[in-house]
């Protein structure tokens, strides 16, 4: 009996099998930015690092930014008299995680001149301050506000006060479950974070 003899694979056949077995590119995930590299950038704008990836900010409206100079402008009051910490605005970047780097920006922050003192960057802050104020832009939503409150106080902040410039309220964390809420006719207290501030919050939001 005679064998059939083997065909010859057409050009075509060739080129499909070659495609069949050829093997995918792997993408290869960048490498997370460290705190110091992000610092070490200069001013790329308004933006945070989240997990080693930097995610940009939008510029904060008047609103926020008024109610953020009054409650700075209070505060370094009181600052000036008892001087026993800094006041920090603009932004102040935070480290709240390692390895990814993680940084927080706050609108405003209380630190001791203790707490201060175990800083080992001249960068981002990485000690936690005692006091931290957020204050809400409309584009915020309460999930990422509360992750972001997560962050602050597994690193050692105190106290936080979130503020809600369009209600005229402010939401006073000691934490995630302990939270109090003042409305524009109370008045918002340093509690033993700041013993003996006070400031009533008509102040803030109406002032002129």
């Amino acid at each position: 009996m005679i064998a059939n003899a083997p065909t010859k694979a057409s050009g075509k056949t060739k080129q499909k099998q070659q495609r069949q077995t050829a093997v995918a590119p792997t993408a290869v995930a960048p490498t997370p930015l460290t705190a110091a590299e992000l610092y070490h950038m200069g001013d790329i704008g308004p933006s945070e690092l989240i997990n080693g990836e930097i995610v940009t900010q939008m510029p904060t409206g008047h609103p926020h930014a008024f109610i953020e100079s009054m409650l700075a402008f209070f505060l370094n009051l009181f600052m000036r008299q008892h001087k026993i910490g800094r006041i920090l605005t603009g932004e102040v970047g935070i480290i709240t995680k390692r390895q990814p780097d993680s940084i927080r920006a706050a609108d405003v922050a209380f630190i001791s001149h203790e707490r201060l003192a175990l800083a080992q960057t001249e960068g981002y802050l990485d000690v936690a301050p005692e006091l931290v104020v957020e204050i809400m832009s409309p584009g915020n939503a309460w999930s990422d506000v509360q992750e972001k409150l997560a962050e602050y106080f597994a690193i050692g902040v105190q106290m936080i006060w979130v503020v809600d410039p369009r209600l005229e309220q402010v939401h006073v964390y000691r934490s995630l479950e302990q939270v109090r809420l003042l409305r524009k006719q109370d008045t918002l207290p340093g509690e033993d974070v700041l013993p003996g501030f006070a400031v009533a919050l008509v102040d803030i939001f109406d002032a002129e």
